[in-house]
């Protein structure tokens, strides 16, 4: 009784603070600031979508919206104009997803407000189909450029999918430059020759943010992909132009991918720049449930129906750490799933974890590992970082 009324109490405090979470369910999981955006607060679990078209039916991605927002409270929710994924798929259609989702909305227009609803642009590519449909009807695979007048369409093309007057959050999916990242090249190694002498300036992409905010098309705006050097040219740039700071950064993180903390971390901790982690693939595209250990391949699964989609979660290195990280679940009495999700939080700066699932067990399960009665030992974590210091990073090592 005592701790309900705490709760209660707590959730005064917060509404007195934060109107606009007035009517959000009453929930026990955490709810953070939006990095720098102080006055938005969102679960400490984000529910990712990218499933939703491919390997989720709209019916079934509708079920997991009604059992995440209606009857767990979370009130995040992250899409991107390109999704579903893998694109590889027969069924893919981009900005399937963002429909879905609009035609969800449009049947809870009651929640949208206490929601925060996020997407992405989808950033560079020289032919693109997500480009093309940006147009109505679409049209031929165009560029997808970060200059404004891409910005402009691909944020238009999102209002009309989601069926909503607003994005809470709209983030830069792909850098407009030539990158390095690891999770999807399998190297960090910088190589001056593969610049593209055509990119668009950083500067230009944030005065079209700018102008989606005074607009009122967007609230706030991220990142995902990026490196300490791009975040700290977006706040410059930022600066410059008299535009809000980007709030988030959506990058691989993981207990096999841990890049970022390496200084990333650093630049977007709340003593400097204030930006929140949004870690995508916290389950190493599923591979830190453990359901692939021992060559097990099950029916259904993403990397078994798709056989070239986040394969360096299954290189020889990636497995054997996640047998030891296995084993550390084990003895605290933890699935690999719980362990897994719950050190996304435990990290010393704020992360809202992007959780993806097919099915509605796989999403309680999800959720659950963010329940404050879920806490990692030290005995766990200082094994837990034993293992890294092993082999750092082992999806991209070589």
């Amino acid at each position: 009784m005592r701790c309900d009324a705490m709760r209660g109490l707590e959730w005064i405090v917060i509404r007195r603070r934060h109107p606009f979470v007035m009517s959000v369910p009453r929930t026990t999981l955490r709810r953070i600031p939006l990095g720098n955006a102080r006055d938005v607060l969102v679960t400490d679990v984000c529910l990712g979508t990218m499933t939703w078209g491919v390997q989720n039916t709209e019916g079934e991605a509708h079920a997991q919206l009604d059992y995440a927002v209606k009857e767990r409270g979370v009130n995040f929710i992250d899409t991107a104009e390109m999704y579903p994924v893998p694109s590889s798929d027969s069924r893919w259609k981009p900005g399937r997803t963002e429909e879905i989702i609009g035609n969800w909305l449009e049947k809870n227009q009651e929640l949208r407000k206490e929601l925060v609803v996020a997407t992405k642009v989808s950033g560079y590519q020289a032919k693109s189909e997500t480009a093309g449909n940006r147009t109505t009807p679409p049209g031929a695979p165009a560029p997808a450029p970060l200059d404004k007048a891409s910005v402009h369409a691909a944020c238009d093309a999102s209002l009309r999918r989601l069926k909503t007057s607003y994005i809470d959050l709209y983030q830069v999916h792909w850098p407009d430059r030539y990158l390095p990242i690891g999770a999807f090249t399998g190297s960090t190694e910088y190589v001056a020759s593969k610049e593209r002498s055509d990119s668009v300036p950083i500067k230009e992409t944030v005065e079209a943010l700018g102008e989606l905010i005074a607009a009122g098309k967007i609230k706030n705006y991220g990142l995902s992909n990026e490196s300490t050097f791009g975040v700290s040219e977006f706040v410059r740039a930022a600066d410059e132009l008299g535009v809000k700071r980007p709030v988030s950064i959506q990058n691989s993180f993981c207990l096999l991918h841990r890049q970022y903390d390496t200084e990333v971390a650093e630049a977007c901790a709340k003593s400097n720049y204030d930006i929140l982690l949004l870690p995508w693939t916290p389950l190493a595209g599923g591979a830190l449930s453990g359901k692939y250990l021992d060559g097990s391949r099950p029916e259904g699964a993403r990397m078994t129906v798709f056989k070239h989609f986040h394969q360096r979660y299954l290189n020889e290195n990636s497995v054997k750490a996640t047998a030891q990280y296995k084993k550390i679940a084990d003895d605290a009495g933890l699935s690999l799933t719980t362990m897994a999700l719950n050190w996304c939080k435990s990290r010393s700066f704020p992360t809202s974890t992007i959780i993806g699932a097919t099915t509605l067990e796989q999403l309680k399960e999800n959720i659950d590992a963010f329940e404050p009665t879920v806490k990692l030992s030290k005995e766990t974590l200082k094994a837990i970082d034993a293992v890294h210091a092993q082999c750092r990073d082992p999806c991209i090592a070589t």
